[in-house]
């Protein structure tokens, strides 16, 4: 008894300093607990392998396996399943596969956590066949599916565009006696809504009224965000109404949807003051919420008072963030306004932040705008951090005065980076030098893009 109270408080200390992500001290512990006769279990090993793989990766998890069979301690399902969801967190699927067959190999049967667990990593790497394929396997086996089961599906489906088949899989399980969850229900309206069908997320919405579940914020909120973007906007007013009526509490996310709204309408007065009573309302705004606000202000072109905005939040208190700061130099730089866009990357430069690559992405694409592509090269060759996004912003702005064959080094110094050049780049150099008479440049970026692509399989 005494031994095992021991164990149990080994495994907990352990679970904390791994939740901690104090690995080195876990193992500490699990040395001095061995060393003082409190021989650990398969609960101790499997907390470790899981923490190794969320923290170090999968191959630090699955060394972990090895110290199990000298201590004698063979491996369980629960093993496997973090392996395998180490393996899929990481899109590492072919070894994902190779512990499920491992798993089986040494007699141990898969649950449902294990078939769920390659379903999701099956969807996350794009391949929903792959993912369906995995369902079915749960039905030969004669397993019950969860509950998570369905909303790993009826989620992967409606994120890869089978929104039909997500719909089609939600009235077969109703048929079969399943009652769908608050959170499948989200699940659906949400693929529903982005999948710009407002009239069957409305339904759905209804249906879930009558099903004995409260919609919750985020089940109102996705349909009034919906609505708001197809321009419906009396109908997600009306939403807005519904939620206010049954008593909510709106979410900073909530607020920002419906002022969004109200801007887009021109409706700037109603805008503050759906703003202020955000503000009033206890609701805890974090800069995400004042980002919004103030890319709100931007987008309309009121810059002035964008900024008068990040005065209050930074004399409140409140720290700005890199994105705060990139919101701005993007607003400025599509106003124009080129040498205020430069004084505030100086500005974030002075301040410390770290990440402002996609601050110098809105630059190089205002400067390519506003036709000044030499300072934009200029800027373009200082930056020390590129990515994709950079190198087309600058190919669009070199094609835009006809200098194709700088657009083409340009592409081939992205090749060499190994970077993805977009197709829209390759396309619009390719044509630019062959209308330019520039075959012979034209034939050789094709190649290379041809070897790029090649070795990238």
């Amino acid at each position: 008894m005494i031994s095992k109270l021991c164990t149990r408080l080994l495994n907990i200390c352990v679970a904390s300093l791994c939740k901690a992500h104090q690995l080195e001290k876990a193992e500490a512990v699990l040395v001095d607990g061995i060393r003082l006769g409190y021989l650990p279990s398969v609960v101790t090993y499997n907390t470790l392998i899981a923490a190794y793989c969320r923290l170090d990766g999968f191959d630090a998890g699955y060394s972990v396996i090895h110290r199990m069979q000298e201590a004698g301690i063979r491996p369980d399902v629960v093993t496997y399943n973090s392996l395998i969801a180490g393996a899929a967190r990481h899109r590492l699927l072919s070894r994902a596969l190779d512990m499920f067959e491992e798993m089986l190999q040494r007699g141990i049967l898969p649950d449902v956590c294990s078939y769920n667990t390659l379903m999701h990593g099956f969807f996350k790497s794009g391949r929903p066949e792959d993912a369906s394929g995995i369902f079915r396997d749960i039905i030969q086996a004669n397993l019950s599916p969860s509950p998570a089961t369905f909303n790993i599906m009826i989620n992967g489906l409606c994120k890869a565009g089978y929104t039909s088949n997500a719909l089609r899989l939600f009235r077969n399980i109703q048929r079969r006696g399943f009652l769908p969850e608050l959170v499948t229900y989200n699940i659906l309206i949400d693929g529903l809504c982005k999948s710009r069908r407002l009239g069957q997320a409305r339904r759905i919405l209804k249906e879930l009224g009558e099903s004995g579940h409260i919609p919750n914020a985020i089940t109102y909120t996705t349909v009034m965000k919906c609505c708001f973007r197809s321009g419906k906007f009396e109908k997600g007013f009306e939403i807005f109404s519904e939620m206010r009526s049954k008593g909510y509490n709106f979410d900073a996310f909530a607020y920002c949807t419906v002022i969004s709204a109200l801007t887009k309408m021109g409706m700037t007065e109603e805008a503050n003051a759906c703003m202020w009573e955000m503000a009033g309302s206890g609701t805890g705004l974090d800069i995400v919420s004042y980002n919004a606000l103030i890319n709100l202000y931007c987008k309309e072109g009121k810059l002035e008072t964008a900024f008068q905005l990040l005065d209050k939040i930074e004399k409140g208190g409140l720290e700005s963030d890199e994105y705060t700061h990139t919101i701005l130099v993007n607003g400025l730089c599509k106003a124009g306004d080129i040498d205020r866009a430069l004084q505030h990357l100086k500005y974030m430069k002075m301040r410390g932040f770290q990440s402002d690559l996609v601050a110098y992405n809105c630059l190089i694409h205002g400067l390519c705008k506003a036709g000044q592509v030499d300072y934009a090269m200029k800027v373009f060759e200082e930056m020390e951090l590129k990515d994709s996004f950079t190198y087309s912003s600058m190919v669009h702005g070199l094609c835009k005065v006809r200098r194709f064959r700088v657009a083409a080094k340009l592409i081939l110094s992205c090749i060499r980076e190994e970077m993805k050049v977009l197709s829209a780049d390759q396309r619009v150099v390719l044509c630019g030098l062959r209308s330019s008479g520039f075959k012979q440049e034209a034939r050789k970026l094709r190649s290379k893009l041809w070897m790029a692509q090649a070795l990238a399989y």
